[in-house]
């Protein structure tokens, strides 16, 4: 069992950086792959980023690449997604996801993660 609670979000202007955090308590944190998920007022959950378990290798969806980056601090059990040059179109609330037994070809898809946080709202203004 893993719990997931995130912390950074926050109201900012258009070309600013936040910064998110997403602390994991429970046992072997090192094994579980870790993503970052969005949902907007009205849309379907989307995927952003992910770090896998084995390796470390992050893919990111293509809306985001370049802006942002997911890392991960194994020591502290968590995993960060650091957001730069956020628009408007950022704005969701940011979901921080995590399971033990991923395959690349589920890496973006939120119905194969078991272990969701609570959401962080990111407020993007122009």
């Amino acid at each position: 069992q893993v719990q997931l609670v995130e912390s950074g979000g926050g109201f900012v202007q258009a070309g600013d950086f936040l910064r998110l955090s997403c602390t994991a308590s429970g046992r072997a944190f090192r094994q579980y792959t870790m993503a970052w998920f969005r949902q907007a007022p009205g849309k379907d959950r989307e995927f952003v980023a992910v770090i896998r378990a084995s390796g470390g290798h992050t893919y990111y969806a293509d809306s985001v690449k370049g802006r942002f980056t997911i890392s991960r601090d194994v020591a502290k059990s968590t995993v960060y997604l650091h957001m730069n040059s956020v628009k408007p179109e950022d704005t969701a609330v940011y979901f921080c996801a995590a399971d033990s037994s991923m395959i690349y070809s589920t890496l973006a898809d939120y119905q194969a993660y078991d272990y969701w946080g609570q959401g962080t709202q990111v407020t993007v203004s122009a």
